[in-house]
């Protein structure tokens, strides 16, 4: 069983900064892929970031240079940095991991609450 916790978020102003974490723990061999998404009130599950071992961090269209994931396969930990916030960022963010255990799984974080808002 694997377990992931989330960590971060929180409420600021538009323009803002916020940085969000997620651990990994449980029966590991190793983790293959790290990668953030989020949901908007009332609408479907999008992608904020996705990262490989092999690779720099792709993001979906309206990150726009804006977050930076990063990700510590080494301590099973991936980080979203989040700047320049707007309104509409304001969602429920969620990591999701795709796990090599005993086998292989996908996992997801419990949630939580990023609000921008003046």
């Amino acid at each position: 069983q694997v377990q992931l916790v989330e960590s971060g978020g929180g409420f600021v102003q538009p323009g803002g900064s916020l940085g969000l974490s997620c651990v990994a723990s449980g029966s590991i061999i190793r983790i293959h892929r790290m990668s953030w998404y989020r949901r908007v009130l009332g609408k479907k599950h999008e992608l904020v970031s996705v990262m490989t071992r092999s690779g720099p961090a792709d993001y979906g269209d309206f990150v726009q240079g804006r977050f930076t994931a990063t990700s510590d396969f080494a301590k099973n930990t991936a980080y979203l940095q989040m700047n320049s916030l707007k309104s509409e960022d304001t969602a429920v963010y969620y990591c999701n991991m795709y796990v090599e255990g005993s086998s292989f799984g996908e996992y997801w974080g419990q949630g939580t609450q990023v609000t921008v808002s003046s």
